[in-house]
């Protein structure tokens, strides 16, 4: 059973992990010009961790299953904590990517432990808040990442610069580990198991291979290898589809569930508006508004409190409406976007983004906790592992997928200028929050209510 503790402690995992996504994007400028970093260096201080991170989260949701979620969340934090202090006192950058490759992978070992945790400890309403808080936190450390990271450089904690932005974990990932064994209970699928270790290997194998030319193409200008990078990823997924096994790494009959693969497809979509969004605003302020690491971050400050506000209200929308929750959240996004595209046009003072900002804060938030809870409403105790690592997935493919194509979009229009090439981004965006609310219609109808489905407590103890 839970414990007061419980929440608290999982969901600090799950927003330093977020977190550390986006807030090394401020400290980009700073740690190159203190390591004398190439550019491309740079680009896999970045590159690294979500590489790491995207490729492993499946094969860490099944270790979770099977060797207990308790156990794994407190490994996946223990060295996340240690890459972290790898990270912060890291001599050059070539040490900097290895610690961020370690780093990542220890966010996908710990990450999808939480989900499953939430999904086998709690049951009905309990349930459905602990998904909300889970989405809640993870909106508001990717909304404020930039924004923490740009206050810890200029504060110049210690002189610590931009290695702040990666010791700052250190204390946090050291109180958690202090009380995790207390107040997370542990839980496990109840007969033994063996690690498809074949198909771990495939699937990974699988995720590089797709990741890997979303993340280095666009900068590369789309070479030959990525489209052959793209076509082994699929020739592997097929390998995978086809292999036999007592226990694979994702039981195929999730995949006949469609509360579940078409939730997978929203939350792909969402991603590829949502991470995206965040790059090309945050070039827009600084490239174009002349702001600082701190006045950018401030910047996100409107998005977060909308984002804030409309993850407390979504509960009770989905108590009413359903899926439709999501497609609402989708269309408010539409409509923020499209009205930014307006006032950037006009070069109106920033100060005028702020009601638009809180606006298209509102449709992320509506739309996220009724994704997750979706996703997993209907999956199983014993694959609550490895569909929560599915969907963390899926968010973080859909992440690398928005920014290579709306980097396309925004970098072909540069030389027409920042505010061109941030409208040209925008439109993109508009099309994928439209198809974030036409995907959700072909989820079930009761796709999202509030009656969270049955959990067996086999397999679950303090």
């Amino acid at each position: 059973m839970p414990r007061a503790g419980t929440l608290p402690a999982v969901l600090t995992g799950v927003f330093i992990t977020v977190l550390d996504f986006f807030i090394v994007n401020v400290a980009i400028p700073a740690t190159q010009r203190d390591l004398h970093a190439g550019s491309a260096a740079i680009e896999w201080v970045v590159a690294g961790y979500a590489l790491a991170y995207g490729s492993g989260l499946i094969l860490g949701g099944r270790l979770g299953d099977i060797h207990g979620r308790r156990r794994m969340f407190m490994l996946g934090m223990g060295l996340f904590t240690l890459a972290s202090i790898a990270c912060g006192l890291a001599p050059g950058a070539a040490a900097l990517v290895a610690a961020r490759v370690v780093q990542g992978a220890a966010a996908a070992l710990l990450s999808p432990q939480v989900l499953a945790i939430v999904r086998t400890a709690y049951t009905g309403p309990a349930q459905l808040r602990a998904t909300n808080a889970y989405a809640l936190t993870m909106g508001l450390a990717a909304v404020f990442g930039q924004l923490i990271g740009g206050v810890l450089i200029h504060a110049d904690l210690f002189g610590l610069g931009w290695r702040a932005c990666f010791l700052i974990n250190v204390p946090i990932g050291i109180a958690v580990l202090a009380v995790a064994r207390r107040v997370i209970p542990e839980s496990r699928v109840p007969e033994a198991v063996r690690l498809d270790l074949g198909g771990a290997a495939l699937v990974t194998a699988a995720l590089v291979a797709t990741l890997l030319p979303l993340i280095e193409g666009r900068e590369q200008g789309w070479p030959l290898w990525t489209w052959a990078s793209f076509a082994g990823a699929a020739g592997l997924f097929v390998a995978y589809g086809r292999r036999r096994h007592d226990a694979p790494l994702i039981d195929p009959a999730l995949f006949r569930q469609r509360a579940f693969s078409t939730g997978l497809f929203t939350a792909l979509a969402y991603t590829m508006g949502m991470a995206a969004y965040f790059l090309i605003f945050a070039l827009y302020a600084q490239q174009e508004r002349g702001l600082d690491a701190l006045g950018a971050g401030l910047v996100f400050v409107p998005i977060g409190a909308g984002y804030l506000g409309a993850s407390l209200l979504a509960p009770r929308l989905v108590a009413r409406i359903g899926r439709q929750t999501i497609a609402l959240g989708g269309l408010t996004r539409a409509l923020g976007l499209g009205v930014l595209f307006v006032l950037v046009a006009q070069d109106v003072a920033i100060g005028w983004l702020v009601p638009v900002l809180v606006l298209d804060g509102i449709g992320m938030g509506l739309a996220l906790a009724p994704i997750m809870t979706t996703v997993l409403s209907r999956v199983a105790p014993q694959h609550a592992g490895a569909a929560a690592g599915a969907l963390t997935t899926a968010q973080q493919v859909g992440g690398a997928l928005g920014v290579g194509v709306v980097g396309i979009v925004y970098y072909g229009s540069l030389a027409d200028g920042v505010p061109t090439a941030f409208r040209h981004g925008l439109i993109y965006l508009v099309l994928a929050a439209l198809a974030l609310a036409g995907l959700v219609q072909l989820l079930p109808r009761t796709a999202g209510r509030t009656k969270a489905a049955p959990v067996a407590r086999e397999g679950v103890h303090a």
